[in-house]
């Protein structure tokens, strides 16, 4: 098509707006309409459900969200891709051809592999750990879920065979954008440029409401953020394009907004992909008109040879409550509950306690006295979590433990141990994978892996050398002056930070050194941490190992996927110059 493809996405995560279809549905005309249903925990729910019942597996209410529209998306000549298939892509697709006679459906195939584990392994595939290198056999855990990232050519292949709509499982989020963009504009696995763009695209639009002022360091300056619309994608034959969002949806598509995004959940400039290496430190953005962004210059080259597999096992059990200590004396307050709740231990029981937040100097309310303290049990087995039985030990402290201490009475205390899942981030070579799309009619088309590989290492920043020379300077939270955003990658937490103007990065990027974010957030003073910066985007960006543990699913720490490290760096206090900050006013 000379014209560029209109997608626009309908879901950013598995609980996303239950009404985001039809509203897209209501909104501007477009060609696709794209829902990403799946984090790297979801998979692991969705399998432990397969396994319990081999017709389940799949995202079940993405069935009601499309019900009512299946006869519009035909009339229209909609395509729908997602990857709602989870587990079971192909029962999802089966149940889709029951709804819907009328449609072509077809699925993609290939991402389970946890049948394969064993065939791997004596292929001589040791499936290295992503952050450690470890093979996967020297885990201890034994896996229930092993999913490969896909790449988009299964989407396109059944789109250019006459698919309304594709389901897939664990393909990457934005081969839910490259792919259908591929088949739209015939472009070749070797397009390297327009996939890169395609990608970038994709990586934009694929958390949903996040690209129009969901989640945004700058919320307070979106207008109508009540129940911001999802993001649209039009994607020329170069590959370059324009985000915005349906007209009459609220929220904002910005060039901050979109930055956000693009930092987000990245390990570098080289954003790895199956279909392509995208470099993202050649990507410009600009403003375009009202609620419009114009991304270019993306360049891309040939993926890496191998690519990640989410490898999920139950490593044990945990169970939670928050109680509550009021001022003053928190924090004796707080390490009498550490020792009264830790004494006696059943053996194997690990405990973590901690207090969120502090009371304030001189409460005006009860409740600016009052720190909630979270109280998290993990063990290996249910059993000594039984033992232990958390809800009642917390339960026999109220005469005899801290002054004040409560839980709230809105709910119960909880007695049930929950499964603890761990994450094993793999990587196995491409060609070992049996990517396949299955047409309604029952034909089958083999996916080739790339025929041209290329290992891409991230580029290496020197550290600055010194702080930029400033005038009169003010301490004050970062977040005056810049915005962030962070997340998960594993068990590696990311943040990146941008600012406005040159002038505001010449000094972020002087100032936000490794060294400065080791005193800022104590908490990763002991961490590696990789820094890289993104000077067209005016970005510092930072890769904490291990900050997550070994994932966000297994891991203790309340924020246990990392969301608010960027928020929490923006509180820091700096000293900013002045000049900077008439600006920000």
């Amino acid at each position: 098509m000379a014209r560029p493809i209109r997608i626009a996405n309908f879901s950013g995560y598995l609980g996303d707006r239950y009404t985001a279809l039809d509203e897209a549905m209501a909104g501007d005309p477009v060609d696709v309409l794209a829902g990403d249903y799946l984090a790297e925990i979801t998979l692991a729910a969705l399998a432990a459900r397969y396994r319990k019942d081999p017709s389940r597996g799949y995202v079940e209410y993405f069935l009601d969200q499309i019900a009512p529209h299946l006869e519009a998306i035909g009339d229209r000549g909609l395509k729908v891709v997602t990857n709602a298939g989870g587990f079971h892509p192909a029962g999802l697709a089966a149940a889709l051809r029951e709804l819907a006679p009328h449609l072509h459906i077809a699925h993609v195939e290939g991402d389970n592999v946890v049948s394969r584990l064993g065939e791997f392994a004596a292929a001589g595939h040791q499936l290295e750990n992503l952050d450690t290198g470890r093979p996967l056999d020297s885990w201890g855990v034994t896996p229930m879920a092993a999913n490969a990232y896909l790449g988009g050519w299964g989407v396109a292949a059944a789109l250019a065979e006459g698919a309304d709509i594709v389901v897939c499982g664990r393909v990457t989020d934005a081969s839910l954008t490259a792919g259908p963009a591929a088949w739209w504009h015939g472009w070749g696995r070797e397009d390297w440029d327009a996939l890169a763009g395609a990608v970038a695209a994709g990586h934009i639009i694929e958390c949903g409401p996040q690209a129009v002022g969901g989640n945004f360091s700058g919320f307070t300056k979106i207008a109508d953020l009540l129940t911001p619309g999802f993001p649209i994608a039009e994607i020329a034959a170069d590959g370059s394009s324009v985000i915005t969002k349906h007209a009459r949806d609220g929220g904002q598509v910005t060039v901050d907004t979109v930055t956000a995004q693009l930092v987000y959940e990245i390990q570098g400039p080289r954003y790895l992909n199956p279909d392509v290496t995208v470099h993202l430190d050649t990507l410009r953005l600009a403003a375009a008109g009202a609620d419009r962004v114009a991304l270019t210059g993306v360049t891309g080259s040939p993926p890496p040879p191998t690519t990640k597999v989410a490898v999920f096992g139950q490593l044990g059990f945990t169970i939670m409550n928050t109680v509550y200590a009021t001022a003053p004396d928190v924090d004796a307050k707080v390490a009498l509950l550490r020792a009264q709740i830790g004494k006696d231990l059943p053996e194997g029981v690990e405990l973590d306690i901690t207090p969120l937040g502090k009371a304030a100097e001189d409460p005006e309310t009860q409740w600016e006295a009052t720190v909630p303290v979270r109280v998290m049990a993990a063990a290996a087995e249910r059993a000594p979590l039984v033992e232990l039985n958390l809800a009642k030990r917390l339960g026999s402290l109220y005469l005899q433990s801290i002054p004040g201490f409560f839980h709230d009475g809105g709910g119960p205390l909880t007695a049930t141990p929950r499964p603890r899942i761990d994450y094993w981030p793999a990587l196995l070579p491409m060609s070992a994978l049996a990517h396949q799309a299955v047409l309604g009619d029952g034909r089958t088309l083999d996916i080739e892996p790339p025929a041209e590989t290329a290992l891409a290492a991230q580029p290496v920043h020197p550290e600055p050398r010194e702080a930029p020379a400033t005038g009169r300077t003010r301490r004050v939270p970062l977040g005056t002056v810049a915005y962030a955003r962070s997340g998960d990658k594993g068990g590696n937490s990311n943040v990146g930070v941008w600012v406005r103007d040159d002038r505001a990065w010449h000094w972020l990027r002087g100032t936000l050194s490794t060294m400065e974010l080791r005193r800022l957030l104590p908490e990763v003073k002991d961490l590696e941490i990789v820094r890289h910066e993104f000077p067209a985007l005016r970005a510092v960006h930072f890769v904490l190992r291990g900050l997550l543990g070994t994932g966000g699913s297994s891991n203790l720490r309340v924020d246990q996927v990392g969301k608010a490290v960027g928020e929490y760096l923006r509180a820091k206090h700096v000293a900013v110059p002045e000049e900077l900050l008439d600006d920000a006013d």
